[in-house]
């Protein structure tokens, strides 16, 4: 990762230079061979995945991509659902020319890679949720509604989820900066579209996982109370070729947190010969 010390007041969140796609997306590409894509979550910007990016583009062809309202992204229409996100998706590998891509997503970005994987099955290599959420309990679903709607009220959050995906530890210092300079660049508005999807789409594509064909991961923190170990190996369990893996002593952001975990077992993956459409 480009940044390695505690960042002092004046910290700035380094940027990665951007490409604007046909679509209006905005995003990073880096090496060759098969395609990557990569889907961060809400509030975040393409640079939450620069630990992967730097390691996996040795061997593949990685476009990190903001999602719609994030980074220099257009935004979708206000009150846009998860289904209009993972449409969104579709019309980026249409605009870039990708036929087959494999795909892997954090958080929200993980339900736009679900819903890929669901939706348009024949453009999906492989599919990796990273903390993704699946059938959230009615507490945890009121909790994200209420969230949500605090928003339009109360504008972004920044503590609130800084304090939930990070414990303390010296590991997670510059990832903590990192996360609350790009939660408090956010345009509130689109920050709000999403959050709204993200917090309605956690049961649309829920049970289509027994169609999915291709090899599927599932990965999250063993601490992370929102995106749990057990939602990750619910999801395992229904997909035919899913494997859940949880690392242990993380939350949220483990790929910022636990890079060289999650870098070893994205390259497995990245080898599990694929299924055909």
């Amino acid at each position: 990762m480009a940044v390695a010390t505690m960042p002092d007041p004046a910290f700035k969140a380094p940027v990665l230079e951007r490409r604007i796609a046909a679509n209006g997306s905005a995003y990073h590409e880096r090496g060759t061979g098969e395609p990557l894509v990569l889907i961060h979550g809400v509030g975040m910007r393409l640079e939450a995945w620069e630990p992967q990016i730097d390691v996996l583009s040795e061997t593949h062809r990685v476009i990190a991509v903001d999602m719609p309202g994030h980074g220099e992204s257009a935004p979708l229409a206000v009150g846009s659902d998860i289904v209009a996100f993972v449409g969104w998706f579709r019309t980026f590998l249409d605009a870039l020319s990708l036929d087959r891509v494999n795909v892997a997503g954090h958080s929200m970005g993980a339900l736009i890679a679900g819903g890929a994987a669901a939706v348009y099955p024949e453009r999906i290599r492989r599919v990796a949720l990273l903390n993704g959420v699946f059938c959230r309990d009615r507490s945890a679903k009121k909790a994200v509604l209420e969230r949500a709607k605090s928003i339009a009220e109360d504008g972004i959050d920044v503590d609130g989820p800084v304090q939930r995906w990070f414990d303390d530890t010296q590991a997670s210092r510059v990832p903590r900066a990192l996360t609350r300079a790009w939660l408090s660049g956010m345009n509130r508005e689109n920050y709000a579209t999403a959050y709204s999807a993200f917090a309605g789409g956690d049961a649309v594509y829920a049970y289509e996982w027994p169609k999915v064909k291709c090899p599927a991961l599932f990965l999250t923190g063993s601490g992370d109370p929102n995106s749990t170990p057990d939602m990750s190996r619910q999801m395992a369990a229904l997909a035919p070729r899913g494997v859940a893996r949880i690392i242990q002593g993380h939350r949220h952001m483990v790929n910022l947190t636990a890079p060289e975990a999650i870098n070893a077992l994205m390259r497995d993956w990245l080898l599990i010969p694929e299924c055909a459409a």
